[in-house]
């Protein structure tokens, strides 16, 4: 079972699992309204952060939900100085979560889902993380034939359309509603797997 404390890179992107010590930094980016609107998780302070990242360890152990915080670390320009990233002298920040949800070992099929810190959005950190992510999934669950990811999202969420197709999804279809997780129609977004070489 892949259980273990992955990490995977993006360029200046780092996927590792959800921490503890992730908590305070987890309540405030879901301060954000948008995030609140298009999410489904139960973070409204540090006490339910810490709980969701409870949730998230317990998902990883049982091996059916992969959930990683994405950071982003600072990115030097040219001329040395730091990019608008982060101010001189900081570290990484959490920019974003991405999780693979693997309920159906063996069916050869999963699902994947993400969500983006405000302060992160436009710069395209959700897509790069959503390909890190699909890479690693079809690497290591070769052996049981994952083949095939889904992201679904609100017809409305338009952002999410586009993040798809820049992380290698197709548009195959639209789900009729399913209230409350979806209370609208929704598009189903699906990546194969690459060819065995």
């Amino acid at each position: 079972m892949h259980t273990t404390a992955t990490h995977l890179t993006a360029g200046t992107l780092t996927l590792r699992p959800w921490s503890p010590r992730d908590a305070a930094e987890l309540a405030e980016l879901h301060r954000d309204e948008a995030l609140r609107r298009w999410t489904s998780e139960n973070v409204h302070d540090e006490a339910g952060a810490a709980r969701w990242v409870t949730a998230q360890q317990r998902g990883r152990e049982a091996g059916d939900r992969f959930s990683f915080a994405v950071q982003e670390t600072p990115q030097e320009t040219p001329g040395g100085a730091l990019g608008e990233a982060r101010a001189p002298g900081t570290g990484a920040r959490l920019v974003g979560n991405v999780v693979l949800k693997y309920a159906d070992r063996g069916s050869g099929s999963a699902e994947v889902g993400y969500w983006t810190a405000a302060h992160a959005r436009g710069r395209g950190v959700a897509p790069r993380a959503l390909g890190a992510l699909a890479d690693w999934a079809f690497t290591a669950f070769a052996h049981e034939g994952l083949v095939r990811l889904e992201l679904l999202h609100q017809v409305d969420n338009t952002a999410s359309c586009r993040v798809a197709g820049k992380a290698g999804f197709t548009l195959t279809g639209i789900l009729p509603a399913a209230p409350p997780a979806f209370p609208l129609e929704g598009h189903a977004h699906v990546r194969h797997a690459p060819p065995a070489a």
